[in-house]
C-alpha cells in the first residue's frame, strides 16, 4: 500500500520536484509511473523508499507514516521493498546464486534459510540453470532477471522498478516486464518507473503520468500520452 496525499518537494537547489501530488497504490496493484524527463518519477521513488522527505504532505508506505519516520525505523521500511535499478547493480565477483543470497545475509537470515529459498526464486526468474554463472557470463536480460530475483527474495510487499529496461533491447524489454507481470499475479505490487511508450502500451495496467511534479493523467489501461 502507497499513498502519497498532497505532497511537495522542494530541494535546496530550488527545484520544486512535486507539487501537490496524490498517489494511493493499493495491495496487489500493477501500476505505470511515466513522465519526460524532471517530471518527478524520480523523486516519487526516493519518497517512497525514504531516500528522500517530503517538504510537505503525508506518505504512508506498507503502514509506516514516511513522513514521520525515525532514521532507525528506515532500515524496517525498505525490508518492504524491493528495487529493480536500470543498471543492475550486481556483485561482479560473486556468482548469480551468491548475488541473491547475499540480500537475505545482510538482513541475518540462516543459512538454512537461504539455501531453501535462493533456488526456489532463481526457478521462479527463470536462471536457475545460471546459478554459478558470473555477472560478466550473463546477457544483459539475465543480469536483470537477477536484479529481480535479489528483490524478491526477502519477501517484499512492493517491487519497485525504476527503468528496468532502459538498457535492453525491445524483446528482452517484454520478457522483463511479462516477468514482473508475473510476480504481480503471484500478489506483489509492482510498480514501474518509464520512458518507454511501447512496454506501456503493450500491457493494459493503471498508467499515472506526471508532468511538471503534477499528476496529470491516472488510468487503467490507458495510452501513455505525456
Amino acid at each position: 500500500m502507497v499513498r502519497f496525499g498532497n505532497v511537495y518537494k522542494n530541494y535546496p537547489n530550488g527545484t520544486r520536484a512535486l507539487k501537490g501530488v496524490d498517489i494511493r497504490i493499493d495491495d496487489g496493484e500493477f501500476v505505470f509511473l511515466v513522465g519526460p524527463s524532471g517530471s518527478g518519477k524520480s523523486t516519487v521513488i526516493k519518497l517512497i523508499t525514504a531516500e528522500e522527505k517530503a517538504t510537505n504532505g503525508k506518505i504512508l508506505v506498507n503502514g509506516y507514516n514516511v513522513t514521520s519516520l525515525r532514521s532507525s525505523q528506515i532500515p524496517k521500511l525498505r525490508r518492504t521493498l524491493g528495487v529493480v535499478f536500470q543498471d543492475f547493480r550486481l556483485i561482479e565477483n560473486k556468482t548469480v546464486y551468491e548475488n541473491v543470497a547475499f540480500a537475505m545475509r545482510v538482513i541475518g537470515a540462516s543459512s538454512r534459510r537461504i539455501k531453501q529459498r535462493v533456488p526456489v526464486i532463481l526457478e521462479l526468474v527463470g536462471l536457475a540453470h545460471k546459478a554459478k554463472r558470473f555477472p560478466h557470463e550473463l546477457s544483459g536480460g539475465e543480469m536483470q532477471r537477477v536484479s529481480i530475483a535479489r528483490a524478491l527474495i526477502n519477501n517484499p510487499q512492493v517491487i519497485l522498478a525504476d527503468e528496468p529496461t532502459g538498457n535492453l533491447d525491445p524483446v528482452r524489454s517484454k520478457e522483463i516486464m511479462m516477468l514482473l507481470e508475473k510476480i504481480n499475479e503471484l500478489g506483489t505490487t509492482v510498480i514501474v518507473v518509464t520512458h518507454e511508450r511501447d512496454i506501456v502500451n503493450s500491457f493494459s495496467k493503471r498508467v499515472v503520468a506526471l508532468d511538471g511534479g503534477k499528476v496529470v493523467s491516472d488510468a487503467t489501461g490507458g495510452y501513455y500520452q505525456v
